[in-house]
This record gives structure tokens, C-alpha cells and sequence, in this order.
């Protein structure tokens, strides 16, 4: 080896060893310290700008507001900025210009890039970054000064953290991604005893590491199917996601395949949104003008490819016939559910009355306290004095028998047997007391008897009804006219409505007759209402025996299971 080529060799390895050393010092903090803070001097001052070229200026805030300055001189009034603000230098912007409220004022002068030595450089329009590494930022017009002091500013700060100078330049020693912004750069040149700050402004993008993923579609994800309408327009959309690259634009077609071709469709603008992390979102739409029948053949298909420097990705949709919805469906399950409910909601408001009564009678159970009650029946009916067949008969059914032929017993005395001109109503209404006191064992009030004569009619009824757990009413045509005797039945079904534990069972003597009963006075609403939902049962003249036994035997499981204490005490003794 020659001793140049050794002396060579020698710088060169020398070259290698300090200048690493020198940028590791720079990053380390061994930089000059420079302090931060708004860019202040000494006033007035002089800046020169590039026309084209963003500009700023310098200035501090006052008392937290933002100042203004406008420039001075007849004709140019409305021409302002609001100082720390970024626009673009023109040249009509050249003149003086004084801040409102600060001691402020300077001479800003712009510049063409034509002239002088600007017509060597470049423009300098961006420099690009790689996050998480260094990177170094130009100050554009090097050769038009003689001074290498650079002093560099990024939102009217100076810029020391995480960089240092180097000769005509920024070093930034760990590149983030808050560093994209618009850095200026100021040179101090010196004309004809005036001193001049040269400002620059360079736009920095800080972009993600060189990837080699292609992008990746999110809609249509793989191979779908969309529903169309024959006969209507359709709107493709396809969504794909790209890593930022450096001067190179996403691309996304829609193709359309038929027959084993591929032809480009009539594409919208694309659309684009940044997502941050360097991650870009775009969007590309197709029209197709009218979907025909022959675009839903199984062999035409619409794909969407999405590329860039490192491949390519593509997903298709295949076109389907939407099912229509037929609209008398779509609207006629709505509206029959609401009629049904408007209707049922009807029912209840005027079949209110008959529900709570049906309710009542039916369906309340265990709340007859019979240690509380002095009678166990309430038997209401009009009184028809007894002819002297019924007496006989009534002294034969008298007698007990084992309660297995009670109502063969019964049957066999029918007093309604006798056919001697006595009313079915004459004859129940006294059979019925023998039948309930003396064979049952049941404890009756009857009014006639048991309320002392002399008090008032009304406080006797209520007060009879409260001590009874039964009402029972023999109705008749004589039972329904007389008043007296509808006032029993209207307290009974007023009773029961209020949550009474009162009990009430109807027992027609005529149901054929029932129906045509036309009373006068004419029967209280309350009563007319109640009488076709109470419980009744029915006792005709005439009646077979079989017929007889059924009576007697849905009467017993009617009366209530249990008798007042007294009667018990009574049977015991």
C-alpha cells in the first residue's frame, strides 16, 4: 500500500470515529443551550420572506391575547395579520407594520424566488421523516449568506429539545409524530448597514417505517352478496385502509367481470380520512345506472382492487334479487295489533263491571271468616204464605236420612210433585229454609225473622248482609217488581264490588221465564248487568228426578264448606 492510499485510509477511519461521536454529544443534550420560549428582539426589526413561501409573524402574546398588526401607509389599510399565525407571503404584503397593543413594529420585505441566488435552490416545499429515528431538516438558501448562524422555530418557539444544529441544518435526534409541522428557519444578513432576518419555512411529515404490507379492504370483506332492486340504481362501496407512503396516492378500482372479461366502471371521487398512526382510510363508490336481470346471472360478478407499492387486494360482491316486503304485510301487523289492543282495552272499559263481578264470585277463595259471622245465609225472597199440601209435605222432609240419600230424599218430597196450583216460587221458598236449617245444619237470617221490627229498612239489610257470609235470592217475576226485595239484591252486588267477603248465588225458579221478565219499575242497571254474570242455579216445576238431584247437589257445593261457630257449638250439645 502506497503512503497517500495509507493517509487516506487514515483520515478516513478518523472520519468515521468523530463524526458519530459528534452527533451522539448533539443528542445526548451536549448541544449549546438556546432558551425557549416566544422569539423576542430588539424592535424595530427587518425580515425578508419569499413570495409563495409561508410566512409568520413574530411576536408574544399580550395579557394572554392574541395581537394584531396591520401595515402602516396611505392605501394600504386593511392589510393585517394576527402575529404567531402561518400565511402565505405575497407580494403586496411588503411594507411597515405597527402591533396593536405592543411597542412592536417592523418592516417586512418580500422577496422573489426568481431573483439572485433563490434561482439555484429548491423549493424545499417538504422533508420527510421516519418516526422514531433521526432525521434532518435544510434550511433552503444556504448560499445566499456568508453567516452559518441558523436560528430555527417551530410555533414561535425555538427549537432546542431532542435536536441540534448542524451546519445549514436541523438535527432532530429521536423523530416523533407531533414533529410534522411548519419550521422556519432565520439568517441574519447585513445590507447597507441595515441587519436583516432572512426567514425560510420548511414543511416537515413525519411518516411511519418503510412497510411491505399491501392494503387490506374492509368492506366488502372476502366474496358477499348484496340485494338489489330490479329496475333501480345501485351504489357500490368499497373500503380499504393504507399505510402512508411519501408521494405515492392510494388507489382503488371497481371492476366489472362477465364472461371471463373485466372492464373498468364509471368511478366517484374518493373519498379519504386520516385515522392517525400513519393509517389512511379510503373509500371508492360505483354507480350502476339499472340493475337488469342479466346482472344477477351467476356468472357476473364486481370486484374492488386496492394496491400500492408493495401488492395488491381485491373482494368481490356478486349481485342477489332482493326479496320485497309486501306492504299490506308491512303495515297490516302493525295496525291489527293495534286494533286488537284498542279493542280488547274497549271490552274492558265496558265490560268492566261484569269482569270484576265474574272475578269475584269465582275466583275468591279462603276469605270467609266464619268466627267472625253470626249467620251462614242470608236467604232473601218475597214471602208467599204456605198452602196446606206444602205443609204436609214439608213435615215429611223433615225427617233425616243418611246424607249418601239426601238428595234422593229430597227428590222423593219434591213438594213441586204435588201439581195442587201452588207457584214453583211458593213452594222453593219453603222448602228451602227446612232444607238449609234442618237438614244442613246451616244458620239462616231471614229478615222477617231474625231483624227486629221498627229500625230502618236500609241499615237493616246492610247490617244483616255484613253479619252473613251467603246471600242466596229466590228471583221471580213478583221477587223483580218488588222493590224492597231489589234493594236486597242491589246491597248483595254492591257488597261483593267492594271487596266484600259476601258470597251471592241466584236461584231462578223459571230460567225459560227469566229472560221475558219485564218488571215495573224497571230493574236497576246494576242489577240488570250483575244478573247475567252471578252465580245461579236453576229450580223449574216439573222437573225429573235426576233433573231435582242436580239441584240439590250443585246448591250444596255452593253453600260454604264451613258453618259459624255458634251452629257447631249447637250440634255439639
Amino acid at each position: 500500500m502506497t503512503e497517500v492510499n495509507k493517509q487516506c485510509l487514515s483520515v478516513y477511519i478518523l472520519c468515521s470515529f468523530i463524526f458519530p461521536i459528534f452527533m451522539e454529544g448533539c443528542c445526548e443534550g451536549k448541544q449549546k443551550k438556546r432558551t425557549d420560549g416566544n422569539q423576542q428582539g430588539t424592535f424595530p426589526q427587518h425580515y425578508r420572506a419569499v413570495e409563495g413561501e409561508d410566512f409568520m409573524i413574530p411576536c408574544e402574546s399580550v395579557n394572554q391575547h392574541m395581537v394584531s398588526c396591520s401595515m402602516t401607509g396611505e392605501g394600504n389599510e386593511g392589510l393585517s395579520f394576527v402575529c404567531g399565525r402561518v400565511f402565505r407571503a405575497e407580494a403586496k404584503h411588503s411594507g411597515k407594520y405597527t402591533c396593536s397593543g405592543s411597542n412592536m413594529f417592523f418592516h417586512l420585505q418580500m422577496v422573489n424566488r426568481s431573483l439572485g441566488c433563490l434561482q439555484s435552490n429548491k423549493s424545499h416545499k417538504s422533508v420527510w421523516l421516519t418516526v422514531d429515528q433521526g432525521g434532518e431538516i435544510p434550511c433552503p438558501g444556504s448560499n445566499c449568506s456568508n453567516n452559518p448562524e441558523i436560528i430555527w422555530y417551530k410555533n414561535n418557539k425555538t427549537v432546542s429539545q431532542r435536536s441540534c444544529q448542524t451546519p445549514g441544518g436541523l438535527h432532530l435526534c429521536e423523530v416523533r409524530q407531533e414533529d410534522t409541522d411548519v419550521y422556519f428557519c432565520d439568517r441574519q444578513i447585513i445590507e447597507q448597514g441595515v441587519n436583516w432576518t432572512f426567514r425560510r419555512a420548511v414543511h416537515v411529515i413525519v411518516i411511519p417505517p418503510k412497510s411491505d404490507e399491501p392494503p387490506s379492504i374492509i368492506y366488502p370483506y372476502g366474496n358477499i352478496k348484496e340485494e338489489v332492486e330490479l329496475g333501480r340504481n345501485h351504489t357500490l362501496m368499497c373500503k380499504a385502509r393504507f399505510i402512508f407512503e411519501p408521494d405515492v396516492s392510494p388507489e382503488v378500482r371497481w371492476y366489472r367481470n362477465y364472461g371471463g372479461k373485466m372492464e373498468t366502471m364509471n368511478l366517484l371521487p374518493m373519498e379519504s380520512k386520516d385515522l392517525g398512526l400513519f393509517v389512511l382510510e379510503v373509500i371508492r363508490r360505483a354507480v350502476i345506472e339499472e340493475v337488469t336481470p342479466q346482472l344477477l346471472n351467476q356468472n357476473h360478478t364486481y370486484t374492488c382492487i386496492a394496491n400500492n407499492t408493495n401488492g395488491n387486494s381485491n373482494a368481490t360482491i356478486k349481485l342477489i334479487e332482493k326479496i320485497k316486503v309486501k306492504w299490506p304485510s308491512l303495515v297490516g301487523y302493525p295496525v291489527v295489533s293495534l286494533l286488537l289492543v284498542a279493542g280488547l282495552g274497549m271490552v274492558l272499559h265496558v265490560k268492566w263491571l261484569e269482569i270484576q263481578l265474574i272475578y269475584r264470585s269465582h275466583f275468591q277463595r279462603g276469605k270467609h271468616d266464619g268466627d267472625k259471622k253470626e249467620f251462614d245465609v242470608l236467604l232473601s225472597y218475597v214471602w208467599s204464605p204456605p198452602t196446606s199440601e206444602v205443609e204436609g209435605v214439608l213435615t215429611i222432609t223433615t225427617q233425616k236420612g243418611p246424607d249418601t240419600d239426601e238428595e234422593a230424599c229430597l227428590s222423593s218430597t219434591d213438594p213441586l210433585n204435588t201439581e195442587e196450583g201452588n207457584s214453583t216460587q211458593r213452594q222453593l221458598e219453603v222448602l228451602l229454609p227446612h232444607v238449609l236449617e234442618d237438614r244442613w245444619a246451616y244458620r239462616l237470617c231471614l229478615l222477617e225473622r231474625d231483624v227486629l221490627p221498627g229500625g230502618a229498612y236500609a241499615d237493616d239489610v246492610v247490617l244483616a248482609m255484613q253479619r252473613s257470609r251467603m246471600l242466596i235470592c229466590l228471583l221471580s217475576a213478583d221477587y223483580l217488581s218488588n222493590s224492597n226485595a231489589v234493594f236486597v239484591l242491589e246491597s248483595g252486588i254492591q257488597a261483593l264490588l267492594q271487596n266484600s267477603s259476601l258470597k251471592v248465588l241466584l236461584i231462578w225458579t223459571g230460567r225459560a221465564s227469566a229472560s221475558l221478565i219485564q218488571p215495573d219499575p224497571p230493574l236497576p242497571t246494576l242489577v240488570q248487568r250483575a244478573l247475567k254474570v252471578l252465580p245461579s242455579l236453576d229450580w223449574t216445576s216439573g222437573d225429573p228426578t235426576r233433573a231435582t238431584n242436580n239441584f240439590w247437589r250443585s246448591l250444596r257445593k255452593a253453600m260454604p264448606d264451613q258453618r259459624v261457630a255458634l251452629v257447631s257449638l249447637m250440634q255439639d250439645q
